[in-house]
Parts: structure tokens; sequence; C-alpha cells
């Protein structure tokens, strides 16, 4: 093999998460086409659901039947392999907070997930920790609490993007199994969004 033909590992994993890193950004179309009045908010849940059914679909197929298309390099990581993706609990967390939560709050958790979380994962080294050093936290938090202040007022946004901040985090470990934060983080926003509106 030429010097030509090489292909650094390294880069190719760089290449790999940083088309992950693109695929979360691109959920924020969502609920930003809601934001500015372009679709209304039964399309914004009926679009979730609809990611949420195709991504079980994929998994399925990659899981129970082998199928192995080389866009799974691209979208899992090693960890992932024998294991629900982190791409499909995104499409999952992010369908039940587009249902469950008020307009203002889903979509402003829907933000911290496709781009406060990505955010945060390019300011660390991308090591899996359990709990995430504190400078990586504030960045989470002035992220998410930037994207949601123009959504919710203060009594909101600051209980949201604390929320956000700590799913993204913090990962608790249930039998062996990380709970995965693209879950995590629109459910337990959207939760603590809500709460601090009801004060």
């Amino acid at each position: 093999m030429d010097d030509d033909d090489h292909v650094d590992p390294e880069d190719e994993s760089f290449r790999a998460e940083l088309g992950r890193r693109v695929f979360h950004v691109s959920g924020a179309v969502v609920p930003v086409a809601w934001a500015v009045g372009a679709v209304g908010w039964r399309t914004v849940r009926w679009l979730c659901v609809a990611g949420a059914v195709a991504g079980l679909a994929v998994e399925c197929a990659r899981l129970v039947v082998g199928l192995d298309w080389a866009m799974f390099d691209r979208l899992t990581r090693g960890y992932e392999q024998d294991n629900l993706a982190g791409y499909a609990l995104y499409l999952i967390g992010g369908a039940v907070a587009a249902w469950v939560y008020a307009p203002r709050v889903a979509a402003a958790a829907l933000l911290m997930l496709t781009v406060a979380d990505p955010v945060s994962g390019l300011a660390g080294s991308g090591e899996l920790r359990r709990v995430k050093p504190l400078p990586i936290l504030l960045v989470t938090f002035g992220t998410s609490l930037v994207l949601a202040a123009p959504l919710l007022p203060l009594r909101g946004a600051v209980p949201a993007a604390a929320g956000a901040t700590v799913a993204d985090g913090v990962k608790p470990i249930v039998r062996t199994y990380v709970v995965d934060d693209n879950l995590t983080i629109p459910l337990v926003a959207g939760a603590a969004g809500t709460i601090g509106l009801a004060v």
C-alpha cells in the first residue's frame, strides 16, 4: 500500500465523531422551525415520532436482523455495537419530550439535546467519564442557558439548563449499563423547566 493510500485511524475516528456531531446538530432544525413560526407544534410532535420510529426500525435491523450498513460505523460508537445506539435514544428522548412538555419547554429541551450536548462533547476530551470536569459542565450550562433564554423566562430557563447539565455531565449506571445522555437530557431538562415555571 502506498503512503497516499494509508488511512490514519485517528483521522478516521475524528471524522466519525464529527459526523455524529453533525447528525446531532441537524436535529435543531425542528425546534428552530417551530420557534420562527414555520411549523406548528403538532407537526413537530409527529416529526419526532416519525424519527423515533425510523430509528427503532433501523436499530432493530442492526441488532436483531444483523444488517451491517457502513453508516452504522459512523453513527455508533464501539460500546454501542450490541446495545441500542445513542442516535436512537436521541430520537426517542426528543419524541417523549415533544409530547410530554409544553411546546416552549420542549423546544428548549430539544435545543439543549441537539446543540448543547455536541458543544460540550467538542469542548471535552471525548473520554467516557462518570462525571465530567467542572469546566465542561460550565460550558454545557452556559450553552443551554443561551439556547433556552429566548424561549423561557429565567425561572424556567435556569432550571432547564441545570437539568441538561446534570443529565449531560453525570452518567448513572444501572446494572452495568450506562444511561445515555441522549435519552436523559431532553427529559430532565424538560422536567426541570416545567417545575421552574410552576413555582
